[in-house]
């Protein structure tokens, strides 16, 4: 049987992230077994002296490791919305509630309370924020109507869309397209 540890990293949260931490443990001469957002999974156990190692790599990059239980548990919600609104283009079946309860196991209650006090605002607005940025990245692209991101970004409506996007950047999407000085977050500043 194969020991292996998991490692939860704060900030990870593109596919380039998961090639820097990959690249970054290579160099470090740790065997990798799989990397995805916000986790990693390391054969074998490591010591002491190798964690302060990729936790000084990692401050370096931007990236941390998480160590305390309800900060792991935060993370991993992070990367689960930034999965299903970034990466994700299939349609939802369900309501993210239950997406974030099933897959974290936990109550969505409890979930939700936990976020707010770690992150100081709600799960829906952190989905808001993402589906904004997202909105940005594709109306940039000028690939896509507007009625298509909706779709894309699981939005009931243009409308809807429309409206967080103003709440949230003071333009309508169209005013937005139209300004030569947009400026798009990046995801981990979310």
């Amino acid at each position: 049987m194969l020991l292996s540890s998991k490692l939860l990293v704060k900030n990870m949260v593109c596919d380039r992230c998961i090639r820097v931490v990959q690249q970054e443990l290579n160099s470090l001469g740790i065997k990798v077994l799989e990397v995805k957002l916000g986790e990693v999974n390391i054969a074998g156990l490591l010591d002491e002296v190798q964690l302060h190692q990729i936790n000084q790599k990692f401050e370096e990059l931007g990236f941390e490791l998480l160590k305390d239980k309800k900060e792991k548990i935060v993370e991993k919600i992070k990367n689960i919305l930034v999965n299903l609104i970034h990466h994700d283009q299939q349609e939802l079946k369900t309501n993210i509630s239950h997406i974030l309860q099933e897959i974290i196991g936990l109550d969505y209650g409890y979930i939700s309370q936990l976020f707010s006090e770690q992150e100081g605002q709600t799960i829906e607005k952190y989905v808001i924020q993402q589906r904004v940025e997202k909105a940005k990245e594709l109306l940039r692209y000028n690939e896509l109507t507007l009625n298509e991101i909706a779709q894309n970004l699981h939005c009931s409506s243009v409308a809807h869309l429309s409206a967080q996007f103003k709440k949230i950047t003071g333009m309508t999407p169209s005013q937005y397209k139209a300004n030569e000085e947009n400026h798009r977050i990046s995801l981990d500043k979310v």
